[in-house]
């Protein structure tokens, strides 16, 4: 099948990935967007993965105001290298991030950020209302366990959907960014601030 620069625009539009990478994965899937998609995807986790743990000592202190002025968000995204954070690329990633914190105001960056007595009291939350509503003894750990995945994606920074494109989570932007750029990137730490709000949501 003849590869055209349709299809490895339309290839690169989805997966940000570049042009000659792109049409490797449509040659080796015989012009399968699908599949292409699905091996570019996967190698570029891979490539994430191998850079995870190393140290981001660089980046960017990114500030977000609200137009009304009422809501505000201070992010410490990393990276690698000065280089790395001088690029629009990662500037971008770090505005999307401390866009999504000021819509969704989650609590924490990961789920070993959250206080463990918070995490405690919604599993026991959970079991409660479980067994309130009549559940059989035996299934609910798995209906608890279900519940908790929930209140993860919504109080959890990386595992939320991202706000402009709900089938990836902030957890996926990274790891795409750090396949495309080349260095490990970490959320370190936010701050969100609104007016009439008693103290400011944190996370690190």
């Amino acid at each position: 099948m003849t590869i055209t620069a349709q299809m490895v625009k339309e290839l690169r539009e989805k997966t940000g990935v570049g042009p000659l990478d792109c049409k490797n994965a449509l040659t080796q899937f015989d012009g399968d967007m699908e599949k292409a998609i699905n091996f570019l995807r996967e190698k570029g986790l891979a490539k994430a993965a191998k850079k995870a743990g190393r140290a981001t000592n660089e980046g960017v202190i990114h500030c977000y105001l609200h137009h009304t002025n009422r809501l505000g968000v201070m992010l410490e995204l990393n990276c690698e290298t000065d280089f790395v954070a001088d690029t629009d690329q990662f500037r971008t990633l770090a505005n999307d991030i401390a866009l999504q914190v000021a819509n969704l105001a989650p609590l924490a960056v990961t789920r070993e950020d959250l206080p463990a007595d918070a995490v405690q009291a919604e599993l026991d939350l959970q079991r409660r209302r479980a067994l309130d509503e009549g559940k059989p003894e035996h299934i609910v750990d798995k209906i608890v366990e279900g519940r908790m995945s929930k209140f993860y994606e919504d109080n959890v920074l990386v595992e939320q959907p991202f706000i402009k494109d709900d089938s990836v989570t902030i957890g996926d932007m990274i790891t795409q960014a750090i396949a495309e750029l080349g260095e490990n990137i970490t959320i370190s730490r936010f701050i969100r601030y609104a007016i009439g709000e008693d103290t400011a949501g944190e996370g690190e």
